[in-house]
């Protein structure tokens, strides 16, 4: 509130510096990152991006969800470039949400949060984070649902049951390219289609026809399957659900909006273990063991443990620091937030 009523900040020229360069930008950087608390109020003036600098805007990169590199860059940029009176504005939108949360979660148990804008996903008990992980979510046209709910099960290196969105915009889209070209897209993924439970011989799908669509598919436990070893089952009317992924790529990035509305999470047999170590019999060296050897097996919690899939875009860290997210889905009311990076 004090730096919106201060006048807030100027805005950042858009522009690319790689620490140790000279740029004219370099000068309102400086003052930026002063009056958002990152820079000392002494280090003004200088056109270089320096270490000092380089550092602070590290800082900040962190503090908004993007990579630390220590560049002034297009994200960067457009982040800085969001108005004091936006980002005010979202904090008060997400004390609202915040408490709602606190309002549910029972401190002494254990439970997981999801949230969605910051694609994290966190185990807690005792109202202290156990285990942290970076996550991938749904896209901006298939965005992955806010819910309360209660994690039952592991399935280890399970089938892939595709979903009815998959199937219509990924799967038939992808099998009519490949036909035109002479390839088959189920011979090539794994992939089965079955027709009233029976298997369908792959090089009789024609996915121009009309029968695609009646068919349901999946795919086999292995290295391609897109579950990876591990799927976290909990009730959910959107039929959503988190799992591991053989894609790793995905979680190094800015951006990781890039499912069909359930959540890639890393690390996860860290996230597996921390479910499933309640369950006789179920110590940290088998659930690597499921890993290694590739078993298929379903294993119900001895006692379920409450999920929150969460929106939060703005929040407050232990030492005093503001963190703010990218809006994915525009339900902060500022759009800015939400298209600028």
């Amino acid at each position: 509130t004090a730096i919106v009523e201060a006048g807030g900040w100027k805005m950042v020229p858009d522009a690319y510096v790689k620490p140790g360069e000279d740029h004219f930008a370099i000068v309102e950087l400086r003052d930026r990152l002063i009056v958002s608390g990152e820079l000392p109020a002494h280090e003004t003036g200088s056109e270089n991006l320096d270490a000092t600098l380089a550092e602070a805007l590290k800082a900040y990169q962190m503090h908004n969800g993007l990579t630390p590199n220590g560049r002034l860059d297009k994200p960067t940029v457009a982040a800085l470039n969001v108005t004091a009176e936006d980002r005010l504005s979202q904090l008060k939108t997400n004390l609202k949400r915040l408490m709602e949360l606190t309002a549910v979660v029972k401190p002494q148990r254990k439970y997981v949060v999801v949230n969605i804008p910051a694609a994290q996903v966190e185990a807690i008990a005792l109202n202290k984070v156990i285990t942290r992980h970076t996550g991938v979510v749904g896209k901006v046209d298939r965005p992955t649902p806010l819910l309360r709910s209660t994690i039952t099960e592991l399935n280890f290196n399970p089938t892939w049951r595709l979903p009815p969105t998959v199937i219509t915009k990924d799967l038939i889209p992808q099998g009519r390219e490949m036909q035109a070209k002479g390839e088959n897209v189920l011979t090539k993924t794994g992939i089965e289609a079955y027709a009233n439970g029976k298997k369908v011989d792959p090089e009789t799908v024609d996915w121009n026809g009309s029968a695609v669509k009646s068919y349901s598919y999946r795919q086999p436990p292995g290295k391609d399957n897109p579950l990876g070893f591990v799927k976290i089952n909990f009730a959910s009317g959107e039929s959503v659900y988190m799992h591991d992924s053989p894609s790793e790529g995905l979680f190094g990035s800015n951006f990781r909006a890039a499912s069909s509305g359930c959540i890639r999470v890393h690390n996860i047999e860290r996230l597996a273990y921390w479910l499933v170590a309640q369950n006789d019999g179920w110590e940290q060296d088998r659930v690597e063991e499921m890993k290694k050897t590739g078993a298929r097996k379903d294993v119900r919690l001895a006692t379920p443990v409450p999920l929150h899939f969460v929106y939060i875009t703005a929040w407050a860290t232990e030492d005093g620091a503001i963190q703010f997210r990218r809006d994915l889905y525009n339900r902060d009311g500022v759009a800015e937030i939400a298209t600028s990076y």
